[in-house]
């Protein structure tokens, strides 16, 4: 008989990389199977790609009044909205060691425009911001940020997410004038029309429509920075058609697109610190403010534990429980970014869902969030740039934004479940048909309780559901009861 083979030898395991120097240690790139090279690409993918929040977040909060009938300075605020996402983008890479960066959230930031200013001053609206985003540093530190996300069902925090995507499209078409209220005098029940007069007319309104329509073309064919490229073109096409027309002053809105001469100059931190903590209660009484506060800081809580679970997915960063190791630097970090858009007036900073951008470039580390951090710094000198856009070139991002957020969430909510998809169904029209995150919110959270109980199911919903509803129908409750 021939003799037997030997007995195969398993082959050891592949030895992990070697880190190559302190910035290999420090940010462990090595270990995660990525390179320094990867994440400066993925550094740069991230900034372009989420760029175009330092033209959208100054028209938001500019294009509003306070109580007082006080605007914010465009100029000024492009730099706190710059200055806001490059500290708390390097935060996040110093700290928690993840591509994930943060900016003025969408959304959220027409909460503090649409509902908190107009009630307040804009220091007080800010002191809000602030105060949310101490609560989210408090709710983190004492270990209940993951409770409370827990307490709200999937299918209610996806319906509000849709909510806020057509609350955002909304305000994208009326901001950039393809919609418009019907006056008062055409004694019509109809609210809104088509353009100005119930027709597109004009150079402006054209340009969003080129600018929708090169923005969702892009989109489609998957090209990186898709909005931030509509915008720079739309701007171009602007700037000349002001220039050949000689359209009107005010034809264009808050900007006029023209070229301002120096692109580069110094920042202007005037807005910074303009805070008032506690002043916004005087103006809108306790129990409001507390629901202020409320709203701001649920828009920011699900929205950045939302995305925070996207990227670290999609970068791989999970173990094998399918657990986030080291979330609480991370969502302390959100809570300090928070907490640091209304100390700058930028609104509440926030993680972007583009930073999937860089993490499809190979980052999987915090460098690419410093690498996007200090590209950030160099946009501060650049805020004569940024004051030419006209928001008929930069709200089409509004419509791509508002879709992205719709098509990320519709399809996880339970529509076979009706105390589940009907609460989430109210939460996500009220918003747009209400004018308000608040209301929408409010109404889901109620609908969830009350459906739920009607359908003998009380024992499953969170205490804390009930806490929050029962303090949304005394919100509902107080003109009748003579409180405001």
């Amino acid at each position: 008989m021939p003799p037997s083979a030997p007995a195969p030898v398993d082959s050891p395991p592949p030895a992990a990389p070697q880190p190559q120097g302190s910035l290999d240690r420090f940010f462990k790139i090595s270990e995660r199977g990525s390179t320094v090279a990867r994440e400066f690409r993925g550094g740069f993918a991230t900034f372009f790609a989420m760029a175009y929040i330092i033209v959208l977040n100054p028209i938001i909060l500019g294009s509003a009044k306070d109580m007082y009938g006080h605007q914010l300075d465009n100029g000024q605020l492009v730099t706190a909205t710059v200055l806001s996402a490059a500290f708390s983008t390097l935060l996040m890479g110093v700290i928690g060691n993840v591509p994930i960066a943060l900016a003025a959230g969408l959304g959220v930031n027409t909460v503090v425009a649409l509902q908190l200013a107009p009630r307040m001053s804009w220091p007080d609206a800010m002191g809000m911001v602030v105060l949310a985003g101490v609560v989210v540093m408090l709710l983190v530190a004492t270990g209940l940020r993951e409770r409370v996300m827990n307490a709200v069902p999937r299918s209610l925090r996806k319906g509000i997410a849709i909510g806020i995507g057509l609350f955002i499209l909304l305000i994208g078409l009326v901001d950039s004038g393809f919609v418009s209220r019907m006056p008062d005098a055409a004694h019509t029940t109809v609210p809104l029309q088509l353009g100005g007069d119930g027709h597109l007319n004009g150079w402006p309104v054209l340009v969003f429509v080129l600018g929708a329509l090169l923005t969702l073309a892009l989109i489609v064919r998957k090209v990186p920075g898709a909005i931030l490229i509509s915008i720079i073109a739309m701007t171009g096409v602007a700037v000349v058609i002001d220039a050949v027309a000689g359209l009107p002053d005010g034809a264009w809105g808050l900007t006029t697109p023209s070229w301002p001469g120096n692109p580069v100059s110094a920042p202007d931190f005037g807005l910074l610190g303009e805070v008032s903590l506690f002043g916004g209660f005087e103006k809108v009484g306790y129990l409001t403010g507390v629901l202020f506060v409320f709203t701001v800081l649920l828009s920011c809580f699900f929205d950045a534990m939302g995305t925070i679970l996207g990227v670290g997915d999609e970068a791989k960063l999970m173990d094998e429980k399918g657990n986030f190791p080291g979330i609480n630097k991370v969502l302390f970090v959100d809570g300090i970014a928070v907490a640091s858009g209304g100390a700058t007036s930028a609104s509440a900073t926030t993680c972007f869902v583009e930073s999937t951008a860089g993490v499809g470039e190979g980052a999987r580390t915090g460098l690419a969030s410093v690498v996007t951090g200090l590209l950030f710094s160099v946009a501060l000198f650049l805020t004569p740039l940024a004051t030419m856009v006209p928001s008929q070139a930069a709200t089409p991002a509004l419509l791509a934004v508002g879709f992205l957020i719709i098509a990320g969430s519709v399809r996880d909510i339970d529509w076979s479940d009706y105390t589940l998809a009907i609460p989430a169904f109210l939460a996500m029209v009220m918003m747009p048909f209400t004018y308000s995150i608040t209301n929408g919110i409010g109404i889901g959270f109620v609908a969830f309780s009350v459906l739920r109980l009607a359908a003998g199911r009380g024992r499953e919903v969170p205490i804390a559901m009930y806490v929050v509803s029962a303090v949304f129908v005394f919100y509902y409750a107080m003109p009748a009861l003579g409180l405001t």
